[in-house]
């Protein structure tokens, strides 16, 4: 049997991984600036991480959510702690896009309405409601098309207020900072008046923190720059640093009814120590510090270094937007320099290390696309 061919390739073939570098099956060695999109946040292989999944499996790794599993409001509480979101309630899934799903058929219960708006340049998720909100027609199937969705200009308040004013948007969903979209941040003000007007109009307002989230930008969840407190805030990715792990918090003001959602896998005793590994190592390596000074550094290393178009980012989450197609810089980074970077569009090189990055790193990575930037 083969594989379903949905994905482009490198070949490379990754079989030992540590801190912030990989190594492929022919021995060489590579800084990881990408993290398998956004999801290593305390480096390969952890020994905490590592000893707490293990220790986890020679108890027990699964039951349904039937029982009572500590580990969930174990979890729940240390999120709470170290994001400063101790108030809201914790519901456990299994990826960023079912984080959404979820989101949305809570704000669609909370408010009997079944409208959505989202923004340009969106991503969200490839599952069924999820992909409808993610602004690419080329990976919503016809079957995703029917739910009611409305994207507007990102940025824009008097477009959101227009359209929220007809009272029939059961949810706002705004990334932190645009990933996929090309790491654009959403303006402080503009997530104020955001906030403002979805609660004029009766209206939730859920940030997506599934790749901006867990430390990334520099604070625990990118919209804190703002001082919002948003109704629902989804997040995956470097939630579990590799396990599959997924959550939605959910504001005190929206209450849970029996029933009302649910999930096989999420929750479950592996993932939660994988979580609980990552909220343990993030506090005592102090690795939110870490990912803002070192995030400060690096741009400043860029901008001082690199011919660009446009440089945006916080934290450890940066995008080098060129005036020319970057495949062919991103090509050479990985085969000449072996250093692994993401992609956002065509133009635009995006960075997403582990939150462990160090200033030697930052500079290793600079240093190697000054010498390919100044040769092209």
């Amino acid at each position: 049997m083969g594989l379903f061919d949905v994905y482009s390739l490198f070949d490379i073939v990754p079989v030992k991984a540590k801190g912030c570098y990989l190594w492929d099956d022919k021995g060489n060695k590579y800084l990881d600036l990408y993290g398998g999109h956004a999801v290593i946040s305390i480096g390969h292989s952890h020994p905490h991480y590592i000893d707490r999944i293990s220790t986890q499996l020679n108890k027990i790794g699964f039951y349904s959510n039937s029982v009572i599993n500590p580990l969930q409001k174990e979890l729940a509480d240390k999120l709470g702690e170290l994001s400063g979101m101790d108030e809201y309630s914790l519901f456990l899934c299994n990826s960023g896009a079912e984080a959404n799903e979820n989101a949305f058929k809570v704000a669609s219960f909370h408010t009997g309405r079944k409208k959505i708006v989202a923004f340009e340049k969106a991503f969200h998720g490839r599952t069924s409601a999820a992909v409808a909100a993610t602004d690419n027609k080329k990976i919503v199937a016809p079957v995703n098309s029917f739910h009611h969705v409305e994207f507007l200009p990102f940025n824009d308040i008097e477009a959101v207020e227009q359209t929220l004013s007809k009272k029939d948007v059961a949810a706002v969903i705004i990334e932190g900072i645009q990933g996929v979209g090309g790491v654009n941040i959403p303006g402080e003000d503009f997530l104020k008046s955001l906030k403002k007007v979805c609660k004029k109009y009766g209206t939730l307002l859920i940030l997506d923190e599934i790749q901006s989230g867990y430390g990334r930008s520099g604070k625990f969840f990118a919209f804190q720059y703002s001082g919002i407190r948003p109704d629902m805030v989804t997040m995956a990715k470097g939630m579990g640093n590799g396990f599959p792990i997924g959550g939605v918090l959910i504001s005190p003001e929206i209450k849970a009814e029996k029933g009302m959602l649910g999930t096989t896998f999420g929750g479950n005793y592996l993932a939660c120590a994988a979580g609980l590994a990552v909220l343990e190592v993030m506090k005592e390596e102090d690795l939110i510090r870490n990912t803002k000074e070192t995030g400060k550094y690096l741009l400043k290393n860029i901008e001082a270094n690199i011919s660009y178009k446009e440089l945006r980012g916080k934290g450890l989450m940066v995008g080098i937007e060129f005036n020319e197609k970057i495949s062919s810089i991103r090509f050479q980074l990985l085969k000449e320099k072996c250093i692994f970077t993401g992609i956002s569009g065509t133009n635009t090189l995006r960075l997403l290390p582990p939150l462990t990055l160090s200033k030697e790193q930052s500079d290793s990575f600079v240093g190697s696309l000054r010498a390919l930037t100044n040769s092209s």
